[in-house]
């Protein structure tokens, strides 16, 4: 009885024992990227998943960190966590992917605004044909809004899709 009882005490005093042959859960932590195979693209409900993990996290004008993202940074980020490079900076993500008409949107699709600058100088990421999630400028925190609201709607410059 008691080699029984050194055993079971030996269990309990694991944090990481379980009983085999029950898998352990894989844990990909927040800082590192989850890859896709060879040549895949990463499926958009993964990426709006990761994205929406870093809902409250404040603005930070060149932040491509949990830290502290601008509106590139944090796409630059999110898609990095997939295994996909995107350029750093709005104005060059527009250039990448293809063209998707307004209608056509889809989760993981780039939106892009025309804000402070001519041309796309604000990014963000579609969770949805009306939804997406982005790092706003100064005191904002990564956040969802909608595209058909009237701020955005008016500012509206195009999409891509790169997955």
């Amino acid at each position: 009885m008691c080699p029984l009882l050194l055993v079971l005490a030996g269990c309990a005093i694991r944090p990481d024992a379980a009983p085999q042959p029950f898998p352990r859960p894989h844990l990909v932590p927040a800082d590192r990227t989850v890859a896709a195979g060879p040549g895949d693209r990463p499926a958009p409900g993964a990426v709006t998943s990761t994205a929406l993990e870093y809902l409250g996290v404040p603005y930070r004008w060149g932040g491509t960190t949990p830290k502290g993202f601008d509106c590139s940074g944090f796409t630059y980020y999110v898609f990095h966590r997939h295994g996909m490079q995107l350029p750093r900076v709005a104005a060059d993500q527009y250039r990448v992917g293809a063209p998707v008409d307004r209608t056509a949107v889809r989760p993981g699709d780039l939106l892009f605004f025309q804000t402070i600058a001519e041309g796309p100088s604000h990014v963000a990421l579609a969770l949805d044909g009306d939804q997406f999630v982005h790092a706003p400028s100064r005191r904002g925190k990564v956040r969802v809004e909608r595209l058909s609201s009237h701020y955005w709607a008016s500012r509206f410059l195009g999409a891509r899709r790169v997955l």
